[in-house]
C-alpha cells in the first residue's frame, strides 16, 4: 500500500548530478492522486521550477527541455512556469509545436509567470563565448555548457537587467530600449573581455543552428516551422560581433505578443488552486549536486535545483511539501565532474550502460559508475525527501560480458585511509576521495516484466535493500537521535510508464533484507 502524500505541494527533484528519470514521475503521481483521492482533476498543476531548456526529459515518449511533464496529461490544466526559470519566447513555440505534434495540448495551457526572465540570442552567443574563453583564453577544460544560455540569462537578473516576461504586456518601446541594451552589452563582452576570434563568433552561429535545427526536425517535417527560422545566422551582422539588432528585436517582440495571453501571476494561480483542495507538483530540472551553491562549480547549473526553490520560483510562503527524490540504480554524470564511483571504461557493465546513457536532448555521452549511496544519502540528510524513486534497475541485469557482482559505493576513503561518511564541500578533497564499496552478487534474469517485488530476483531484492540502507546509514551518520528514512515509493523496470514497480515493502520491512 502506497504511503498518503502528506502535502498538496509535491516536489519532484533529482537527487545525484540529473538524468535520473524525474519526468516518468510526474505522470505516475498524477493517476496515483486520481486513484487515491477519487477525484479526475486532483491536480491541478505541474509547474516548472527552475533553470530553463538545458535540463531534458523524457515523459510518455515526448523529448522535452522547457515543457513540464504534465503535458503529456490532457486533463492537467496548467502548466505554470516559475519566476526562478529563464525561457527563450521561441523555444516555447517551438516545443508546443512539438507536443501537438504528438497530440498534447500545450500552447493554451502555458502559465508563464510575469517575473520569469527572458533568455535571448544574445545568452546563447554568450554561453559559447565564455566557454571559449575558459578554454582559448584561461586554458583550462570545457564546461559542457548545453549552448541553451541559461547561466549568461541568470547573470542578467543578479545584475539587475532583468526583462521579464510582464515587459511583453508593455510597450514595444520599452522592450525595445531593454533589448538594445542587453545586445550592446553582449557584444562588448563576447569581443573584449571573452576575447573571442572573428572565425569563433561566426562558428558560434552554425553551432546554433545545427543544435536546433536538429532538436526540431519533427516540427521542420510537419510544416509548423520553416527550417529557416532555426538558421541563427539570419541574425549575425556582416561584420564580427555584430548582429542584426532590429531584426532580432522585432522576432522577440512579436513572439512575445503570440504567448501574451498566457503571461500571468502564478502565486495567485497556486494559491486559488491550493484553495480548492487541488495538488501542486513542482518539476525541478538538474539535481541536488547541481544546484549552484551546493554542488562543485563549474560542474553545476545556474538556478537552486532543490525543494525551497519551489515556494521562491512559485511565489507563495515556505509551508510543508512533499518532496519525491528520483535516482537511478547506478550513476551517470555528464561534464568534467569528480566521480569517485565511476566504473572504469573497459568494464563490460561500463561497456553495456554506456550504450543506453545519452542526454535526453543534447545528445551527450554520460559517464557511468557505481550507485554513490554518499551523494544520495547527503542529499537526504541536507535537503530532505520522503519517498525515494529507484529507476533502471532493469539495466543492470547480466547481458553478454556483464556476468559480475554489483557494488554500492557506501563510504570515501581519504590518502590516509580514514572512513569519509559525507560528501567533502572542498573539491579539492573531493579529488583525492576512493570508493569503498560492498560488493553483491548480481542477477541473470530480466526484470523488465516484473510488476511485483516479491517477483524480483532474490539478489536484485538484496540489491535494492542495500541501496536503501546505504543511504540511509550515509543520512544519519554522527546524529543520535535522528532517523531519516526515506520511503521506496517506485521502482523503473524500463522505460515505458507501465514498467514500473509499486508495492515496495515499507522501508523497515526491506532493511531486513540488507544482511
Amino acid at each position: 500500500m502506497l504511503s498518503p502524500f502528506t502535502s498538496q505541494l509535491i516536489a519532484d527533484t533529482g537527487i545525484s548530478t540529473g538524468d535520473e528519470g524525474k519526468g516518468r514521475v510526474i505522470l505516475e503521481i498524477v493517476n496515483e492522486l486520481r486513484e487515491t483521492t477519487g477525484r479526475h482533476n486532483a491536480v491541478a498543476a505541474v509547474m516548472k521550477v527552475n533553470g530553463g531548456s538545458n535540463s531534458g526529459h523524457t515523459v510518455a515518449g515526448l523529448k522535452l527541455n522547457l515543457l513540464p511533464g504534465g503535458v503529456a496529461d490532457p486533463d492537467v490544466p496548467h502548466l505554470p512556469i516559475g519566476a526562478g526559470v529563464v525561457a527563450d519566447p521561441r523555444k516555447f513555440l517551438w516545443e508546443s509545436a512539438y507536443a501537438e505534434i504528438h497530440g498534447h495540448m500545450a500552447l493554451k495551457r502555458l502559465a508563464i509567470d510575469e517575473r520569469c526572465l527572458v533568455s535571448d540570442l544574445s545568452h546563447r552567443l554568450l554561453d559559447l563565448a565564455w566557454e571559449h574563453y575558459r578554454v582559448h583564453i584561461l586554458g583550462g577544460e570545457k564546461r559542457g555548457s548545453t549552448g541553451r544560455g541559461i547561466t549568461p540569462a541568470y547573470l542578467d537578473e543578479v545584475g539587475q537587467f532583468q526583462i521579464y516576461y510582464a515587459d511583453f504586456l508593455a510597450s514595444r518601446d520599452e522592450f525595445a530600449a531593454k533589448m538594445r541594451g542587453r545586445i550592446d552589452r553582449t557584444l562588448r563582452i563576447i569581443e573584449h573581455v571573452c576575447q573571442v576570434t572573428p572565425e569563433a563568433w561566426f562558428s558560434f552561429f552554425q553551432t546554433l543552428t545545427n543544435a536546433e535545427t536538429r532538436a526540431n526536425a519533427e516540427v521542420i517535417e510537419a510544416g509548423l516551422f520553416p527550417e529557416q527560422a532555426f538558421d541563427f545566422a539570419q541574425f549575425s551582422g556582416t561584420e564580427p560581433f555584430t548582429l542584426k539588432t532590429e531584426d532580432l528585436i522585432e522576432t522577440y517582440w512579436q513572439d512575445g505578443q503570440i504567448l501574451a495571453p498566457q503571461i500571468c501571476d502564478v502565486r495567485e494561480l497556486i494559491l486559488r488552486e491550493q484553495d480548492k483542495g487541488n495538488y501542486i507538483i513542482g518539476e525541478f530540472g538538474q539535481a541536488y549536486w547541481l544546484d549552484k551553491r551546493h554542488g562543485f562549480a563549474p560542474n553545476v547549473t545556474a538556478s537552486h535545483t532543490f525543494t525551497p526553490e519551489f515556494f521562491q520560483s512559485a511565489g507563495i510562503p515556505a509551508q510543508p511539501i512533499h518532496n519525491v527524490g528520483c535516482c537511478k540504480a547506478y550513476d551517470t554524470k555528464v561534464g568534467t565532474h569528480v566521480f569517485v564511483s565511476e566504473i572504469p571504461l573497459d568494464h563490460p557493465l561500463s561497456t553495456l550502460l554506456r550504450k543506453i546513457e545519452f542526454g535526453a536532448t543534447t545528445g551527450r555521452q554520460r559517464m557511468v559508475g557505481w550507485y554513490d549511496a554518499v551523494e544520495k544519502g547527503d542529499a537526504l540528510r541536507y535537503g530532505g525527501f520522503q519517498d525515494l524513486v529507484l529507476n533502471k534497475l532493469d539495466a543492470l541485469s547480466h547481458n553478454g560480458d556483464w556476468q559480475g557482482d554489483l557494488q554500492i559505493c557506501i563510504a570515501y576513503q581519504d590518502e590516509d585511509g580514514r572512513t569519509v561518511h559525507h560528501v567533502p564541500r572542498s573539491q579539492k578533497v573531493h579529488r583525492r576521495l576512493k570508493p569503498v564499496y560492498k560488493t553483491l552478487p548480481g542477477w541473470s534474469e530480466d526484470l523488465s516484466a516484473i510488476r511485483q517485488f516479491t517477483k524480483l530476483p532474490e539478489a536484485a531484492k538484496v540489491y535494492v535493500a542495500w541501496l536503501m540502507k546505504a543511504l540511509i546509514d550515509v543520512a544519519n551518520h554522527g546524529d543520535q537521535h535522528k532517523t531519516r528514512r526515506p520511503n521506496l515509493r517506485y521502482i523503473g523496470v524500463g522505460p515505458e510508464p507501465s514498467q514500473i514497480i509499486k508495492d515496495v515493502p515499507a522501508t523497515e520491512e526491506l532493511l531486513q533484507l540488507a544482511v
